[in-house]
């Protein structure tokens, strides 16, 4: 009876352990916000990813190809939300500084960032019918409601996700941190990946009226995840937000921020190194189709590839920081594997392997994940002298109007560079098409390196217990 009983005890010590173990950062989770409170509070990210995948793709799509509108009206209206990104430091100052008799802080921002997103989302299939076919009204009343929809739905994303992740990091202990901040963007790629797929199936057979009932749903299905997300998430403080108490202005906070002399490095490298993983966005697919003569199909899974990758790059960013790892060494770490992905690219072209372009594909997705999280981790850590949505809205500030300059200044150089060299033989050196996209990888290359200068100082700033057999990393040689 004895060994049976032993026998039993280890099958349940197993299943104890098993969940922390098996299921993908169970151990994010504290007594203090355990595993389900977690989850819920990462849905405001599926939200994120909802509408980033019709602003950016299904959208961008249907006007061009089903609305026939012009392509420059449409590039420029979807450029529209990245106006709002500067001003995500002010948003997450005000979410800081927030007074009211709620003692709620983050709530009232996610809220009116809901609100915005369904408002933009709910006019925005009657703005783009508008601007396709106008019979009555003045001319620009189609492209006003557009650009309005698109601004609307832009900032909401921007107030929502800047005050959510400010959120996360006020109810996460220090010491489970970077497995919440792994989680809050696995999220993200999930419900851009659910939704991009859910969007494909419910427009194949594409009409106005099914567009209008997608996009409106989409909005439905904004406030419903969000209620859920918020409920009895924040707790009440009203120390935090009584209306008498003294709040410094915004001009103030950014002075006390920046006067870490890091704070100032940090961003550059931030900008330098989101920029250099952002300009192939838009090329990855052109340039297997074009150069690599991948069909329709090969060139559409390029997107799950890149998807793996970046979770994997999350995964490892989770684990490795959990065990004590340095965040700006693990930052300069996915830089080089970004180096080491566009290099594959580039090579890529004239062994015509396509086996190299997709690693290539995937060491890009793994690399930009791992800086991303590493430098939000980062921009947190300066939370210390600041706020914690000070933090975050300038780390988000500066990264998503890097993204969007360089995904437009990425198409810019493509086609000048094609425009220069003659469309060639394969004697050429250099012959378009492929010119234009080894030109922009080289620049992202050199993007790339010259965050890793940026950074490289900032290493001695965080230096983890000397555990046995630890792996050293030579960033933190680089001159200071």
């Amino acid at each position: 009876m004895n060994p049976l009983r032993s026998m039993n005890g280890r099958m349940v010590a197993f299943w104890q352990t098993l969940g922390p173990r098996a299921l993908p950062f169970a151990d994010a989770a504290t007594p203090d916000l355990p595993l389900g409170r977690l989850m819920r509070l990462s849905m405001f990210q599926w939200s994120i990813g909802m509408a980033a995948v019709l602003l950016t793709g299904t959208l961008n799509r249907v006007m061009i190809v089903e609305l026939g509108v012009p392509t420059s009206l449409v590039a420029l209206v979807v450029a529209i939300p990245l106006l709002v990104a500067p001003f995500r430091a002010l948003i997450g100052h005000k979410s800081d500084t927030y007074r009211s008799l709620l003692g709620w802080r983050r709530v009232p921002y996610i809220w009116m960032g809901t609100l915005l997103q369904f408002g933009g989302l709910a006019i925005m299939p009657f703005a783009l019918l508008l601007l396709q076919s106008q019979t009555t009204g003045p001319e620009w009343a189609g492209p006003a409601g557009a650009c309005l929809a698109f601004l609307l739905t832009g900032l909401g994303m921007h107030m929502a996700q800047t005050a959510g992740l400010a959120l996360a990091t006020d109810l996460a202990a220090e010491e489970t941190r970077p497995r919440v901040v792994a989680l809050m963007y696995v999220m993200l790629l999930v419900g851009m990946l659910g939704a991009s797929l859910v969007f494909a199936w419910l427009l194949s057979d594409f009409s106005p009226k099914t567009l209008i009932q997608v996009v409106q749903g989409a909005a439905v299905a904004t406030v419903y995840i969000n209620i859920v997300c918020l409920w009895k998430q924040e707790p009440r403080n009203p120390q935090f937000t009584r209306p008498d108490r003294q709040t410094p202005s915004f001009l103030e906070a950014f002075r006390v921020y920046r006067q870490d002399k890091g704070t100032l490095r940090l961003l550059v490298a931030v900008a330098l190194g989101s920029a250099g993983f952002a300009m192939q966005d838009v090329l990855l697919e052109p340039y297997g189709g074009e150069v690599l003569k991948l069909s329709v199909s090969q060139t559409t899974l390029l997107t799950a590839i890149w998807t793996f990758g970046t979770l994997l790059g999350f995964a490892y960013a989770a684990r490795a920081l959990a065990r004590g790892w340095n965040m700006y060494r693990l930052a300069g770490l996915g830089l080089l594997i970004g180096v080491c992905g566009f290099s594959a690219i580039v090579f890529s072209e004239p062994l015509q392997a396509a086996n190299l372009f997709r690693a290539g594909t995937l060491l890009i997705g793994a690399g930009g994940g791992l800086f991303a999280v590493c430098t939000l981790l980062a921009a947190m850590a300066l939370a210390d002298r600041s706020d914690n949505g000070f933090a975050i809205g300038a780390w988000g500030a500066v990264q998503a109007t890097a993204i969007g300059l360089a995904l437009a200044a990425g198409g810019l150089v493509r086609d000048a560079v094609n425009a220069l060299v003659p469309a060639g033989g394969v004697e050429a050196a250099l012959h378009a098409p492929a010119a234009g996209y080894g030109v922009v990888y080289h620049i992202e290359i050199a993007l790339l390196f010259g965050s890793l200068v940026a950074i490289g100082p900032l290493v001695s700033r965080h230096r983890p217990a000397a555990r046995t057999g630890s792996v050293q990393f030579g960033l933190a040689d680089l001159p200071g």
